[in-house]
């Protein structure tokens, strides 16, 4: 499914900024900041989560200045909707994290079925251990228990696209974190 131009530029225009770019740039310093001082002395598999923890992953990387490995995992609720369903398996990468210390790098987190799906996936799969981080936590109840070990901004519950959060496939690469307006839910 394409957004026709008008439409884009319609979410765009009704959309609340209530991250910018620049505060990003400096959560994502502090969160490299946790992240060595937690990790840099255990050589960590980064597993980045498909598909929306590619800009997480590809913006704090470079600020990481310890040995490390990247491989990735692919796990999906919304498939372009504006809401999540069942949890569908795309890459689980089994051997490769047997034996690891991980790092999983996420956009959001939401109702915390994915990540918590995924942490427990690691864990089966024989992980050394396993750590997560997203860019974004919602302030929300959660339907499981899950918390991320490194958040860049904790948000209201609200629907959000930017820095890898995408509306309907689109946004993903807006500079900043955005919520869409109710009349485009």
């Amino acid at each position: 499914m394409t957004l026709p131009p008008d439409c884009y530029r319609g979410v765009a225009a009704r959309a609340e900024c209530l991250v910018t770019g620049e505060e990003m740039d400096r959560a994502l310093d502090r969160l490299a900041t946790e992240v060595t001082a937690a990790l840099a002395d255990q050589d960590p598999l980064v597993l980045c989560v498909m598909t929306g923890g590619i800009i997480a992953a590809g913006q704090l990387l470079p600020r990481l200045d310890f040995p490390l490995r990247l491989d990735y995992a692919h796990a999906t609720r919304y498939l372009g909707a504006t809401s999540g369903g069942i949890l569908e398996w795309r890459h689980r990468p089994s051997d490769a994290i047997r034996g690891q210390h991980l790092l999983l790098v996420d956009d959001i987190l939401d109702e915390g079925i994915t990540l918590h799906t995924l942490i427990e996936a690691c864990r089966e799969d024989g992980a050394a251990s396993v750590r997560s981080l997203v860019l974004v936590e919602k302030e929300r109840e959660r339907p499981v228990s899950c918390r991320a070990d490194f958040v860049g901004v904790r948000l209201p519950n609200r629907y959000l696209y930017g820095y890898g959060l995408d509306y309907k496939h689109y946004f993903r690469n807006a500079r900043g974190i955005y919520a869409v307006a109710d009349v485009d839910i």
